[in-house]
């Protein structure tokens, strides 16, 4: 009798949290959509007149910059949980500007597109590069909001509960985008230059 109480109770505290369940659903809708606009830029890649494009070498910085916090965003959730908030803080300001830097080096890298006649005319991957891209710096854009908050609330708040809950949505999430980017990057490196 008290096996089967053990059980029941490990059982219910292996449940996931709500929402961290939220999260990967929302994860997986995304995982789908780029996968739709991948498999997009494939079909119409075949068609007459398609027009490959060569990234430009910002591309690649912003990848150093975006895994660089993967780094710090890690990191500062092991710091809350050692309960080093002034650590945390610094850490997630890091993150939080890596972050910014990282959609700044997008921006760059699109006018050097730009630069080079790559525009939403015609046909070509440019136009797939614009969208995908973009879509991928508005989630980035997203995270940055969620570090935000999260850093803001260590300045006005004092912490009474030591919840990693929300700090680690926060990270689970950050890592996903950043290993959406590599993937989106491998991807137009693979099927974007041919």
């Amino acid at each position: 009798m008290i096996k089967k109480i053990e059980m029941e109770n490990n059982a219910i505290t292996k449940k996931m949290h709500p929402s961290k369940f939220t999260l990967w659903v929302a994860m997986g809708s995304l995982v789908m959509m780029f996968a739709g606009l991948t498999s997009a830029f494939i079909v119409k890649s075949n068609q007459t007149g398609w027009k490959p494009v060569t990234l430009p070498s910002v591309f690649w910085t912003s990848t150093v910059v975006i895994l660089l916090s993967s780094g710090t965003i890690f990191l500062a959730l092991r710091s809350f949980k050692e309960r080093n908030i002034a650590g945390y803080r610094l850490l997630m300001i890091a993150t939080l500007l890596l972050g910014v830097a990282f959609i700044g080096l997008q921006w760059v890298g699109f006018e050097k597109l730009w630069e080079q006649q790559v525009t939403f005319k015609g046909s070509g991957a440019g136009q797939f590069l614009y969208v995908i891209f973009g879509f991928h710096a508005l989630h980035v854009a997203g995270g940055i909001l969620a570090l935000l908050v999260l850093v803001t609330k260590t300045f006005v708040e004092k912490v009474k509960i030591y919840s990693s809950v929300p700090t680690e949505i926060a990270v689970t999430y950050w890592h996903f985008v950043d290993l959406l980017w590599i993937y989106l990057l491998i991807f137009f490196l693979v099927f974007g230059q041919r």
